[in-house]
């Protein structure tokens, strides 16, 4: 089988080089790597012209990071796909260990782990259809089969992963789960486009009895609402 590694980047400048550089150390090497520059505005120009022998560069105005992840998709060729987020580091062997256990389970449609985003651990959890319904437990960057993907809905601007995941189950395709923490997410929160976490239990407090939300958990009601709305959870 073969692996493309599709990197979708808006003002990841400061993030690229380490996650390219992960890749390239891998023990099962990629076969193909592209980058989707999604209209930045930074310095990413810069840092991918270093990576050009190494890499395919992609560059479009800026749609969003579904857009530049289907982009990706119709440029690549391998059997399996992995979107990695442009803030993501990978140990080692996660290319390798994600590829044998698709190997080792020939039902599954996708291989997910557990991940570290800064110091916070998500461990994740075994795959479970219920559960799913309920809640994402699968990050983005796992290891897809190429025929099983239903490619991302460009009007989800939240949850794009796990409405991937809800569309490939209602597909009758499921995941098998690695109990590892394959790879780590650079904490940039500071910069726009860039993954943000909070605490959960911010969104299980009863904030309508209060009479205020913070635009956090508005935002995360209402994304939550439309995924919901679109999958009759």
């Amino acid at each position: 089988m073969t692996i493309s590694v599709i990197i979708p980047s808006y003002q990841h400048a400061k993030t690229l080089s380490e996650c390219l550089n992960s890749l390239f150390v891998q023990t099962r090497k990629p076969d193909e790597i592209i980058v989707v520059n999604d209209g930045s505005t930074d310095e990413t120009e810069r840092v991918l012209a270093a990576f050009a022998d190494r890499v395919t560069i992609v560059t479009q105005s800026n749609q969003g990071g579904n857009v530049a992840r289907n982009n990706g998709f119709a440029r690549a060729t391998g059997d399996l796909v992995i979107f990695c987020d442009a803030d993501v580091v990978m140990a080692p062997d996660m290319l390798a260990t994600m590829e044998r256990a698709l190997v080792d389970h020939p039902e599954a449609s996708y291989a997910y782990s557990g991940f570290r985003f800064g110091w916070k651990s998500f461990s994740s959890f075994s795959f479970d259809e219920d559960r799913l319904r309920r809640m994402n437990f699968v990050h983005t960057t796992s290891l897809v089969r190429r025929e099983h993907f239903p490619g991302f809905d460009p009007s989800i601007r939240r949850f794009q992963d796990w409405d991937v995941w809800l569309t490939m189950l209602e597909r009758g395709h499921a995941g098998t789960f690695v109990g590892r923490e394959l790879f780590q997410v650079i904490d940039r929160s500071d910069r726009p486009g860039i993954s943000q976490w909070r605490p959960s239990f911010i969104y299980r407090i009863p904030w309508h009895r209060l009479g205020w939300r913070p635009s956090s958990v508005r935002r995360y009601d209402e994304a939550r609402t439309i995924i919901a709305t679109k999958h009759r959870l």
